[in-house]
């Protein structure tokens, strides 16, 4: 009988001797024995029913307990000694996890990471790896993107640090190749990652979750050069959502030959790719957006920014904020869809729509969300030409010499008052406005030259050819009991607050 054999059977001899009693079964609610049945170093933080049998199997139960690092070590050596038994490898991620949570010790985590990575992607074909049915692979994945997340966190515990370098093991060292060029998107730069996956949400009905591998994260931007802002509209604030993916070369067969780990922390925008290919298959990325949408709000003064923008109070970087802002960085190919808010409101109202949209694939692979912002006390024409200055604006900035068709398609959708703007985007006004407020013409009237061309662009509307399409959202299209008989007067209305003049008219 081979060596490895014996040794087991005699670590089951004493698990036996240890357990001697009466064997029997009580009824119990299946919630109960599903609870027990799915206990994790994740779930519960104690080991789970598989890795608990590989302990006794190799008598180290109670050795886990008073030597936890001692029987680590020992069971990694057994796994050598089975040429990367799959067993041993899920065992040794979840004790190294708990392991690494008792002691707070980086290198433990790791070892988690590198373990699990090596049980879910065996090298070899013929090397066995997790059915598509063994509730193991997912506590593995979530064993490995937690693992990721306490191995880059930062001193202040707040932040994850993508780094490379080399880390010290518990049996060795890992190299981490990472190319600092992995922090650049477009004309921005990531930085301040912060682990999304342990956020509360509150405020959105729905929470999207794309289960896979990687560790979770939302990450600020910023413009690589101030000076010059780039081809996107992303909004200041934004958090992007980006997976932290540690890529192992050849991780299962280096544990059993001892020799040295290298590896590649990747980064992945989650507007870049949503699955990678490992190990000759294709496999999901670890995706949280709506964490990453609300932590994009988190904090920001709503109801001052609502209030006060409605009364044109804001002052500093809220009356500074840009008009128009996307949640992704612009891509050639896809539909725009602007979205207008209504009065005393913002774009944080379109949180709720945009979570659910974005969470649709079909729906995020044809377009792209751009927001519309502006202080809702003002005339609504001077409004709406911001909303068309705004938009020429931004397709000047993205594609100025007209080749992406997907532009020229762009759909708006407003709600109530917004709804206003946009429809002064498609109509043509003629002289109607104009004849609603006054009996001379424009041209006859003593104005500088300034104030004649902002009333001829505001009151005089042509439909902006990009917009193909537009949706109404509880739109007065024909004023409202507030608006009333002052609907006209109201869109061409002054304030002390906006460049647009008060105008007085004789017959």
């Amino acid at each position: 009988m081979p060596r490895r054999r014996l040794a087991l059977l005699g670590a089951l001899c004493l698990a036996l001797a240890a357990c001697a009693g009466p064997v029997y079964t009580t009824r119990a609610d299946p919630k109960v024995v599903l609870r027990e049945l799915d206990q994790s170093a994740i779930t519960s933080g104690e080991p789970s029913l598989p890795t608990r049998n590989v302990l006794y199997e190799h008598g180290l139960f109670e050795a886990f307990d008073e030597r936890p690092a001692a029987a680590i070590a020992a069971l990694h050596r057994a796994m050598v000694a089975a040429q990367g038994d799959q067993d041993m490898l899920f065992a040794l991620a979840e004790l190294s996890f708990l392991h690494g949570q008792a002691t707070k010790k980086k290198d433990y985590y790791l070892a988690a990471a590198v373990y699990a990575y090596a049980f879910l992607f065996p090298e070899k074909a013929g090397d066995p790896g997790p059915g598509r049915f063994d509730p193991r692979l997912r506590t593995a994945a979530d064993l490995y993107n937690w693992a990721l997340i306490l191995s880059f966190r930062a001193a202040n515990g707040s932040e994850v640090v993508p780094q490379g370098g080399t880390f010290e093991l518990p049996f060795g060292r890992l190299e981490v190749a990472f190319d600092p060029a992995a922090l650049r998107a477009g004309d921005r730069e990531l930085f301040g990652f912060i682990p999304i996956g342990e956020l509360e949400v509150h405020g959105l009905a729905m929470r999207y979750r794309w289960p896979g591998l990687g560790a979770p994260l939302a990450a600020s931007t910023r413009p690589i050069d101030a000076s010059r802002p780039g081809r996107d509209l992303v909004a200041p604030r934004l958090k992007v959502p980006v997976t932290a993916l540690l890529r192992i070369a050849e991780a299962r067969r280096a544990l059993v030959q001892g020799e040295p780990l290298t590896s590649r922390l990747e980064l992945h925008l989650a507007w870049d790719a949503e699955s990678v290919s490992i190990a000759g298959e294709r496999v999901p990325l670890e995706l949280e957006p709506s964490s990453a949408l609300a932590l994009s709000f988190t904090g920001l003064p709503i109801l001052e920014i609502e209030t006060l923008g409605f009364l044109g109070r804001l002052t500093g970087v809220l009356a500074d904020r840009p008009p128009l802002v996307s949640s992704t960085p612009y891509k050639p190919g896809l539909i725009p869809v602007v979205f207008v808010h209504g009065t005393e409101s913002s774009v944080v109202r379109w949180a709720e729509m945009v979570n659910r949209l974005q969470a649709d694939p079909e729906i995020r692979s044809h377009f792209q969300f751009w927001f519309f912002q502006y202080d809702s006390g003002n005339p609504i024409a001077l409004s709406s030409l911001g909303l068309r200055d705004a938009v020429s604006a931004a397709l000047a900035r993205l594609d100025p010499e007209g080749k992406d068709p997907a532009l020229r398609r762009m759909v708006m959708i407003g709600h109530s008052q917004g709804g206003l703007l946009v429809k002064m985007q498609v109509i043509n006004s003629g002289d109607q406005f104009w004849d609603a407020i006054s009996k001379k013409p424009l041209d006859e009237l003593q104005l500088s030259d300034k104030t004649r061309e902002l009333l001829r662009r505001g009151l005089f509307v042509k439909p902006l050819p990009e917009v193909s399409r537009v949706v109404f959202i509880c739109t007065p299209q024909r004023g409202s009991f507030v608006a009333g008989r002052n609907i006209i007067r109201n869109l061409v209305r002054g304030r002390r607050s906006t460049t647009c003049p008060r105008i007085t008219t004789s017959s």
